[in-house]
């Protein structure tokens, strides 16, 4: 087993925390909160919208099983990552597109696929950064779906690959 973790913000963590769950070779993931300037942020931190964290998910999977590529193509797939203002009814900064990269590998394949989109004519939105501090979310967050035996509203896969 080769274990990575490759990081992924696209609207609501729940919904991207669900999608990411159902992938043979995900060993765990964690909603929480990357990209802005406070340390050991809230909920409440972030939604106020001066935090700068997005809502992120942490993917640990086995690389041997599932590839980053894989998990890129879902990431795109189950968001519209041309939208910049948040994602679907969820409006705000915390909701942006972003990949938030682990290695030199991760960054170049998260160009080379907004490159692709790009040129299919896809106005793509989505940020690809260097990976800062991951902080894990409250309790109540974690596998938010499959704890409350909903499914997500605002996360539906669409094929595009």
């Amino acid at each position: 087993m080769i274990k990575e973790i490759a990081y992924f913000a696209c609207g609501c963590f729940w919904g991207t925390q669900y999608h990411m769950d159902r992938v043979p070779g995900i060993i765990a993931t964690t909603s929480g909160y990357m990209g802005g300037t406070l340390s050991m942020p809230t909920y409440s931190d972030v939604c106020s919208k001066t935090s700068g964290h997005l809502e992120t998910v942490q993917v640990i999977f086995d690389a041997e099983t599932v590839s980053y590529e894989t998990l890129l193509r879902l990431f795109f797939e189950i968001h519209d990552f041309t939208q910049r203002n948040g994602q679907g009814p969820d409006i705000g900064p915390q909701y942006l597109s972003a990949i938030f990269y682990t290695s030199p590998k991760q960054k170049q394949l998260a160009e080379y696929y907004v490159n692709l989109l790009k040129s299919k004519g896809y106005d793509v939105a989505t940020e690809i950064r260097p990976a800062e501090h991951f902080w894990a979310g409250e309790t109540y967050h974690q596998h938010y779906y499959d704890q409350n035996g909903s499914s997500p509203y605002c996360h539906i896969r669409r094929k595009i690959f």
